[in-house]
């Protein structure tokens, strides 16, 4: 079957166009304003190696607070090389009973890898509320999809370390606990949704930072 000339034109013209707009990467000009595609591109003139090398993952975040746990994050906002190459990384910290609290990343999956100590780690289906939870120990890794609930929680008796990946340079998050209760939404709409008692829906908002 002949394809008529004028197909093969557009499709040529297409090829080039896709080509010509390919980068190898976009390191972010932070001093510029986000986009939602991303910060815009340094000038490829003044970059340089240190522009694809972060070095503050080396040290243990501050574990003192009510969580007992520390999150140093390697996205783009400390990362400026990872931008638009849909990856980023983390450090998390783990004190003894510590606990990374149910939360989502909406842009991204997660992978995690135990480095030091035993952490119980799982997240919830979106489709059955299935509960996938697992104890993990120095070097197991464990996946976390894109927008679900999930948790880490220190289970061992010494701290723990683990690394994480994300599969976006801003991979987002919100933190279940302090949606509901660290915000201005009015005590009685807050329990009329959740289904808890007034008392304790006030004793977590002032534990946590909310108001009304």
């Amino acid at each position: 079957m002949l394809i008529p000339s004028s197909v093969i034109v557009v499709f040529s013209l297409l090829l080039v166009g896709s080509y010509a707009s390919v980068q190898d990467f976009c390191v972010a000009d932070l001093s510029l304003p986000d986009t939602p595609s991303g910060f815009p591109c340094k000038d490829a003139k003044k970059l340089s190696v240190a522009d694809f090398v972060f070095s503050g993952l080396g040290k243990a975040g501050n574990t003192s607070n009510i969580i007992k746990a520390a999150v140093t994050p390697a996205f783009t906002a400390q990362f400026p090389g990872v931008n638009g190459l849909g990856v980023s990384l983390a450090r998390l910290d783990l004190a003894v009973g510590g606990v990374i609290p149910m939360h989502t990343h909406p842009g991204a999956s997660e992978v995690l890898v135990v480095i030091q100590g035993t952490i119980c780690a799982g997240f919830i289906s979106s489709s059955a509320n299935t509960v996938y939870f697992k104890t993990l120990n120095k070097g197991d890794i464990m996946v976390f999809p894109q927008g679900l609930l999930h948790f880490q929680i220190n289970s061992g008796k010494g701290p723990a370390l683990a690394f994480v990946s994300f599969s976006s340079p801003v991979p987002g998050l919100q933190i279940t606990d302090f949606a509901l209760f660290a915000n201005d939404l009015p005590t009685e709409l807050v329990v009329a949704t959740t289904f808890l008692d007034a008392a304790q829906v006030k004793k977590l908002k002032g534990v946590l930072g909310g108001t009304h």
